[in-house]
């Protein structure tokens, strides 16, 4: 229960400006107000004070130097805008107003206007055109990066680059991204980049904002500048609704920095299952390679040992040795043949031939004489028994028979006459004498002639 001591639950007028406005600040978010301008103000401190007022109503307004830029800044007494900020509550007089952080002129725009107009002739020129855009190296070597060195998208980008693919190194490109200088500052710095030629892909980028704050990637120099970059180039600017000439121009846009730092690496995550997957296929499709060389190692190895000087020579030996053979078989075959060709033929020959007739004859001849010499050897014999028995009866009267007696036929030396008297020998004359067994010479000493 709240306690109804005054004492004790009493607040001052402070704490209850803070309070309420704490109250509004969280309870609303920031809108867009469309009214008229009045009672506007510009103290030395730069500081826009107004009120935005309509038929029934008006409301205070201030506008704090930090956050007037862009060319739209000229408002006047009567001018209806749109402004976009938050719902305050100034404590010292407890009074709510609104903090104005964009404002444009009210219904199409300025701004708009100039934008449309701008998209209109460039589209018209052909440098929104797809056959112009460059296409992203797939991995890049190095990216550069054409930001503010401090805003919060140059953070962004190199986290998620950080986080997908750190291995690929980054060249920050420092250059403002708002402002009146802002488009010719992010010109020079494009130029730099192209001619250090350090990267193959830039991203031009900054944070969200207003399209007050967004104006300086509306420029057509910028925007001329960036279809002439040789390199391919990410416009990364604002948040997904926000939309610049510069993204029509650039060869990608990406809806953020962040999503700009997605879009030029890949993941390394997936890169690494990748290369792992294609290093298992490489080591199977290298153990099939090895495999396969392997068995033509070994099939050429054959081949080799078959096809050197030795299997050659051997090979040749052996084909000699069966030809050698097949050689002598057929020879012997055709021997044969024509030996029992020639056997026929003599065969036939010899039942032609006189040397057959003859060959009879000479058995006729041979069996004749065997006959003849049979019947020579038994007349022979006969004869011989005959001869004997007359040898025998001759020899019984011959002188030689007498011989056997004790006497000797004596003949001349000289003349081998024989001597019958002995007045026909002289004495000193030799004479032979012929005696049963044997022969003497003797010499004649004397001769007795009987009277």
């Amino acid at each position: 229960m709240q306690s109804n001591d005054p004492t004790t639950a009493a607040i001052s007028v402070s704490q209850l400006n803070r309070r309420v406005k704490t109250l509004i600040e969280q309870g609303m978010a920031r809108l867009w107000v469309e009214g008229e301008i009045s009672n506007l103000s510009r103290p030395g401190s730069g500081h826009i004070y107004l009120s935005l007022k309509d038929d029934t109503a008006q409301v205070s307004a201030a506008w704090f130097r930090q956050h007037q830029r862009g060319p739209a800044i000229g408002f006047k007494n009567g001018d209806r805008v749109l402004a976009y900020g938050r719902v305050s509550i100034y404590e010292a007089r407890g009074n709510y107003q609104l903090i104005i952080e964009q404002m444009e002129p009210a219904g199409e725009g300025v701004l708009k206007r100039r934008f449309d107009a701008l998209k209109l002739k460039l589209a018209s020129e052909g440098l929104f055109d797809e056959d112009r855009k460059q296409a992203l190296p797939e991995l890049p070597k190095r990216i550069g990066i054409i930001t503010s060195p401090t805003g919060a998208a140059i953070r962004d980008i190199l986290s998620i680059l950080g986080r997908r693919f750190p291995a690929v190194p980054v060249i920050i490109y420092p250059a403002a991204v708002q402002g009146d200088a802002a488009p010719a500052e992010l010109i020079a710095t494009l130029a730099t980049a192209v001619q250090r030629d350090e990267c193959d892909v830039l991203i031009m980028s900054r944070g969200g904002g207003s399209l007050e704050d967004l104006w300086a990637f509306n420029d057509e120099q910028l925007a001329r500048a960036i279809s002439d970059c040789p390199l391919p180039i990410v416009s990364a600017v604002g948040h997904e609704v926000d939309f610049t000439i510069a993204d029509f121009v650039a060869d990608v846009r990406a809806p953020t920095p962040s999503s700009a730092a997605e879009i030029i690496v890949p993941n390394q995550s997936d890169w690494l299952r990748q290369i792992s997957g294609l290093a298992s296929r490489l080591a199977r499709v290298g153990q099939r390679a090895l495999e396969d060389r392997a068995q033509e190692l070994d099939w050429l190895g054959r081949r080799l040992v078959a096809s050197s000087p030795a299997a050659t020579l051997q090979r040749q030996r052996d084909g000699l040795r069966e030809h050698s053979g097949r050689l002598n078989s057929a020879i012997r075959q055709q021997l044969l043949e024509q030996k029992n060709t020639l056997q026929e033929a003599r065969s036939e020959l010899m039942k032609l031939s006189p040397a057959l007739s003859v060959q009879r004859s000479i058995g006729r001849l041979q069996q004749l004489r065997q006959r003849l010499a049979t019947s020579t050897r038994n007349a022979v014999s006969d004869t011989s028994h005959k001869l004997a028995l007359l040898g025998r009866a001759l020899n019984s009267v011959s002188p030689l028979a007498t011989l056997d007696r004790g006497y000797a036929i004596v003949k001349q030396e000289d003349s081998g006459a024989i001597l019958t008297s002995a007045a026909d020998v002289k004495p000193g004359k030799d004479v032979r004498a012929r005696l049963s067994r044997g022969e003497i010479v003797a010499t004649v000493k004397k001769v007795l002639i009987d009277d």
